[in-house]
């Protein structure tokens, strides 16, 4: 369901009733004559859907976490908030950028519309920019030739399914986030897709290593051994970017998670 273009079309349809109420058919009723019931809901919608698609749009959207992929930064049911304009504004529905204001950072957690199907949307971790070499080998993370500093921490024990996996905090530029992964999983990618510039990377039994094409990124999910990601399906081209995630606003089963993000 593309809720962007039903909002839209909402916000059309109730404005062209409040407008031709405004204009015309006001004028034309009796001074104390009822509202049609058309004209009075259409009318009186209008500025919420405004005030909603403009805060949705261009401003901040609200997202819900469904996988574990950024375990441990994001969990199964965060309910967050994404910053829209960080990266540009752009036109609801089509996603064209009509102002530029910034570009995505590497450690900066992305939320983008997934390549293979834009009416999905992703979100990650963007490790590589544009012209950037990212290295995966050995479940360690190289950019530029530039090993990212990496620390050993306790084990993180994922509570529903009573496991641990190697937990670990990454430094990444200025970004700072913890990262996991499993001592039974390869390293190697298995069965990677024929994806758009593919041949700017290479597969071995050690992982993965690309050049991030121009005007695309390189992402990542945080539970490194339980994540599609572009060391599977490839780039995030700039067109699909949707936003940069910033705050957890709820979580029904951890109230704690709210604002606990970072």
């Amino acid at each position: 369901m593309n809720f962007a273009l039903i909002l839209l079309v909402l916000l059309l349809l109730t404005g062209a009733i409040w407008l031709l109420d405004t204009l015309v058919l006001r004028k034309r009723r009796p001074a104390d004559a009822k509202d049609p019931w058309w004209v009075e809901y259409g009318a009186s919608f209008f500025p919420v859907i405004l005030i909603v698609f403009v805060l949705r749009s261009f401003l901040v959207e609200p997202f819900k976490i469904p996988s574990g992929s950024m375990i441990p930064t994001l969990q199964v049911g965060d309910f967050i908030l994404v910053n829209k304009y960080i990266y540009g504004i752009r036109l609801p529905v089509a996603n064209w950028k009509i102002i530029d204001i910034d570009s995505p950072q590497r450690g900066d957690v992305m939320v983008f519309r997934y390549p293979d199907d834009p009416s999905l949307d992703y979100i990650k971790r963007v490790v590589g920019l544009p012209g950037d070499v990212v290295a995966y080998q050995n479940k360690r993370l190289t950019v530029n030739g530039q090993p990212v500093a990496t620390q050993r921490i306790d084990d993180y024990l994922h509570a529903e399914r009573l496991y641990y996996s190697r937990q670990f905090v990454e430094k990444l530029d200025a970004a700072e986030y913890r990262t996991l992964n499993d001592v039974d999983a390869p390293p190697y990618i298995p069965g990677p897709s024929q994806f758009p510039n593919r041949d700017n990377c290479s597969y071995n039994t050690a992982g993965v290593v690309c050049k991030v094409p121009s005007g695309q990124y390189f992402v990542m999910g945080d539970n490194r051994d339980n994540s599609k990601d572009s060391r599977f399906w490839g780039f995030v081209p700039e067109q699909n970017i949707v936003g940069k995630a910033f705050f957890i606003w709820l979580n029904f089963s951890d109230l704690s998670r709210i604002g606990s993000f970072r």
